[in-house]
């Protein structure tokens, strides 16, 4: 990848996380999520009530796949982000659901009505 599209690719991928509220880059869609990790990711936003979610994804584009695990210097996809902020994958988002986090970030964020 060259540099010009990495940093477009950076670009792209910062305006997403802080434009919106709750966006998840993801594997497929919040409709047809196309791998089980993704799948499990929507249906725990979905048990939260979030109303404010944007979806990316990355299957849908290569440059956005890889940069998604550099901008965040993470290596696996979901990647769910708040308000601008890294909150990680499936495993976290499960964790933080089971508890009660992920509700209360995502109604401080403005995500659950």
């Amino acid at each position: 990848m060259s540099e010009a599209v990495q940093s477009e690719v950076q670009n792209f991928i910062r305006e997403t996380v802080t434009g919106h509220p709750v966006v998840l880059f993801m594997k497929g869609t919040a409709q047809f999520p196309q791998c089980g990790f993704s799948g499990r990711a929507i249906q725990v936003l979905k048990e939260t009530g979030v109303t404010k979610l944007v979806t990316v994804n990355v299957l849908e584009d290569p440059e956005v796949r890889q940069g998604i695990k550099d901008y965040a210097n993470w290596p696996t996809i979901p990647q769910l982000y708040v308000k601008g902020e890294f909150i990680g994958g499936t495993d976290i988002m499960n964790e933080m659901h089971q508890n009660g986090e992920l509700a209360q970030l995502l109604k401080d964020a403005g995500a659950i009505e």
